[in-house]
């Protein structure tokens, strides 16, 4: 199996078109493995029970808390579900041609390209100057929580893993690799569109050599399968029973108090609790002031 196809250029000159459209399949093939592998996983291997908690502990918390915690603001779900549209058009107008489904999809790819370019953009700024921008971030102590989940999962004995943060690893791991692959797919499909007309750019498809434009291909279309897998990953756990809290979340903003009690420290994940009520003073009889 070829995993890229090479051509000649008018020079005669061996060089790199594109990558081979087995990939795609390969992608789609390794996404739906993935899916089933865990949901076997997950229906099979028996879990590790949860670790009882304090409840005088827990009561007091869930005092405090209101019955809807803020998960993600308006701004957040805006650019995320113009992310999801722009990036499903991008897969749809890229692989359907090439699965036999054929229309006029170059204007429409590049189109959901600029959005998707646009949002990111947003994003980054908002996230940066209005939101908590380390959150999404892995730390140190998310790999050794995530070592401690797989040997419980194993049955070996380990310590209780810390509740997650407002994301755990899987989400912050799952956010890198779709900022490195966005990145890449944004940067090689700016240059590219600069081989069509877009009425903003002037077409130049001589800035680089042909050699240069094959590698430029390969790239964008590994970056484009790759993400076949990962939006299919996504779309499995994002409409699984367990996660539809979060799911909702996305949607709706908030969480219920008891999936934040279940799932998020508090120390890890402020969400600006009242202070507690002072205890009252023993020494103060009722209806009586104490001086001071």
């Amino acid at each position: 199996m070829d995993f890229l196809r090479w051509g000649r250029s008018p020079w005669g000159e061996e060089i790199l078109i594109r990558i081979s459209w087995d990939l795609l399949y390969l992608s789609a093939i390794g996404g739906v493995l993935f899916l089933i592998g865990h949901a076997l996983y997950v229906r099979f291997w028996p879990q590790p029970a949860a670790e009882k908690e304090d409840a005088a502990k827990l009561a007091g918390l869930a005092v405090r808390l209101p019955d809807k915690v803020a998960r993600h603001s308006l701004a957040a779900r805006a650019f995320h579900w113009v992310m999801a549209g722009a990036m499903f058009v991008l897969l749809f107008t890229a692989f359907l041609p090439i699965i036999g489904v054929q229309f006029a999809w170059v204007t429409i790819h590049w189109i959901a390209g600029v959005i998707l370019t646009l949002s990111i953009i947003y994003h980054t700024i908002h996230a940066t100057f209005w939101l908590d921008f380390w959150s999404i971030w892995p730390e140190k102590g998310d790999v050794e929580d995530t070592r401690r989940r797989m040997l419980r999962s194993a049955g070996q004995a380990a310590p209780p893993p810390r509740k997650h943060g407002k994301y755990p690893l899987e989400n912050k791991l799952y956010h890198l690799i779709i900022l490195i692959t966005s990145v890449a797919v944004i940067g090689t499909g700016i240059f590219m569109m600069k081989r069509v007309q877009t009425g903003f750019l002037v077409r130049d498809p001589y800035i680089f050599s042909d050699a240069a434009w094959g590698v430029m291909y390969v790239l964008h279309g590994l970056t484009g399968v790759g993400l076949v897998a990962l939006v299919m990953a996504h779309v499995y756990f994002a409409i699984r029973p367990e996660k539809l809290w979060i799911t909702y979340s996305m949607i709706f903003g908030w969480i219920d108090r008891r999936h934040y009690l279940e799932h998020h420290d508090p120390q890890r994940w402020n969400v600006a609790l009242p202070a507690p009520p002072p205890p009252p003073d023993a020494d103060a009889a009722p209806g009586r002031k104490v001086a001071v």
